[in-house]
């Protein structure tokens, strides 16, 4: 625990306190009056009130479009189903600039809708919510399509047979077992879209403002470190108590597991309800999740013979101090050192999780991983620059400031995805090997390593995947001749123009294309243990 406890205690901890420090220490002296004048201010609880709202709208919205799905692919068998629950993941893994940039193609101005109907749907609460479905969707679909799956269904067919109607039985026997796994996903949804930035970022324009978009205005356009500091407190609050319910629901849904027969079968659909329930799945996932991705491409080769590509290749001297492809290499450099830092530090952390003896401080260490995907991206780069601007660990000017940001966001799904396996590993192959003379070094390359391999490589995809598209604390300390390509795609459509808004068009759908390729390895290297959230 001494590397990964160091980590977030140098990289995360000092950054967050840092800036809320500055904020309301005025001459060495506390200010928490501070807090009550901030959070009177009008403009403010307007903030607070649509960040709620729109996070409980796009939840609701989002159990409502992703259920009927959770169910297709837990109990229906069908051709091409592998695939499409690579496609459903697809989103999930994509940069946030990335989905605001292909649903303004798709809604914004001279967008599909906007070309065909004349409709508008840009800088609309709309936009946003559907955004957020489109990224959220395989948060329910896996979580609880995967609980759903490991349902008997026997026991519904049993209350069929006792004389209750399908929706009866569904209500009665599977809704309170899927309940655990239905309220889990729920939350992680609220977490991801309370705290949504580069969505709201995109879509909203001036007239919506998260939390998470209020606290990067605050600290880069007004400078009001005091009113920035105190929204970040109010949003590590209200994170602190989701990942406390989560917690909670997770231990339930892992009580439900062991209550009910682990066995399921998906069968071909039967009768004319479930071939309509398919292909209402499969239109949704059509017009909700492929056409936006699918109008991102074409925008992004409206120009004759791959023009807005080929620009990429040069220097302008206005948006960027370097070609715009540039940016490619560099997000690629960054993401695989980000991948090595979290790998090391999830693996180390997972590891000393997943012991027996582990103490109740360990397993309350469990909780804390999650806090870097819930706080504030922009409070987190904004700190690395208050915090690291002090030999022995001035790292301003060090490119390594970049992966460390974003290690901090892959670590937990590095802990996430290994925790499981390592925990299902027969501790009496350790203490066998042991007695036969294998050093606690041997015991894991020997025993650990080639059990846990396959989960060490989807969390090293997954940690890859969400380090390129990290946004919120790399627009702060990017450096502007290595711009990573999220920041290339932010500045790209800050900036007027249909050459700019065709290179953030081009250079989102060449990250979209790499996010989908490492997705599409994962799903190779997938199993039923280590490919759910």
């Amino acid at each position: 625990m001494a590397l990964p406890v160091a980590f977030f205690t140098l990289f995360f901890a000092w950054p967050v306190a840092a800036i809320v420090a500055r904020g309301l220490k005025v001459d060495g002296a506390w200010q928490f009056g501070r807090i009550t004048d901030v959070l009177t201010q009008p403009d403010i609880r307007h903030v607070l009130w649509f960040t709620t709202w729109q996070a409980l709208a796009s939840t609701a919205l989002t159990l409502l479009l992703a259920l009927p799905a959770a169910h297709v692919f837990a109990r229906l068998d069908f051709p091409g189903k592998q695939l499409l629950r690579a496609v459903v993941t697809v989103p999930f893994v994509l940069p946030t600039v990335v989905v605001g940039t292909a649903f303004l193609a798709l809604v914004g101005r001279g967008g599909l809708l906007d070309e065909v109907w004349g409709v508008r749907l840009d800088t609309t609460v709309w936009a946003i919510l559907l955004a957020h479905v489109f990224f959220n969707y395989a948060v329910v679909v896996r979580t609880v399509g995967g609980l759903w799956a490991q349902l008997d269904p026997r026991q519904e067919e049993a209350a069929r047979m006792l004389g209750a109607s399908p929706f009866h039985a569904w209500r009665k026997v599977t809704l309170p077992a899927l309940a655990p796994a239905v309220a889990a996903a729920a939350l992680m949804v609220f977490l991801f879209t309370f705290t949504s930035f580069g969505v709201v970022q995109i879509l909203g324009g001036p007239t919506f403002s998260t939390l998470e978009v209020e606290i990067y205005r605050q600290t880069s356009e007004v400078f009001d470190l005091s009113t920035a500091a105190v929204l970040t407190l109010v949003q590590f609050v209200a994170v602190g108590a989701i990942l406390t319910v989560h917690a909670w629901t997770v231990r339930r849904r892992e009580t439900a597991l062991r209550l009910v027969a682990p066995e399921a079968t998906a069968g071909r659909p039967r009768g004319a309800g479930q071939w309509a329930l398919l292909a209402g799945v499969l239109a949704t996932i059509a017009l909700l999740l492929v056409l936006p991705l699918a109008v991102l491409v074409r925008r992004s080769l409206d120009a004759p013979g791959f023009g807005y590509y080929r620009t990429l290749m040069n220097a302008d001297g206005g948006t960027f101090l370097v070609a715009p492809v540039h940016a490619v290499w560099t997000s690629l450099q960054y993401a695989v050192a980000a991948t090595v830092i979290a790998v090391v530090i999830g693996g180390l952390a997972a590891a000393a999780l997943a012991r027996r003896d582990a103490g109740r401080l360990v397993r309350g260490f469990d909780a804390l991983l999650m806090l870097p995907l819930g706080v504030s991206a922009v409070t987190v780069g904004f700190g690395f620059l208050i915090a690291l601007d002090k030999p022995p660990l001035d790292l301003r000017q060090s490119w390594i400031l970049v992966p460390l940001a974003q290690a901090l966001v892959g670590a937990p799904f590095v802990v996430r995805t290994m925790l499981p396996v390592l925990r299902a590993v027969d501790g009496r192959l350790r203490e066998a090997a042991a007695v036969l003379g294998a050093s606690p070094w041997r015991v894991w390359r020997e025993v650990d390593l080639p059990l846990v391999r396959r989960a060490l490589l989807v969390a090293a995809g997954f940690a890859f995947a969400v380090s390129l598209g990290e946004f919120g604390a790399t627009v702060f300390i990017a450096r502007p001749d290595n711009p990573t390509l999220p920041v290339a795609v932010a500045r790209l459509l800050s900036r007027p123009g249909d050459l700019n808004y065709g290179q953030a068009m081009a250079l989102s759908t060449i990250l979209m294309l790499v996010c989908a390729a490492a997705l599409l390895i994962l799903e190779r290297l997938r199993t039923d243990r280590t490919g759910e959230f």
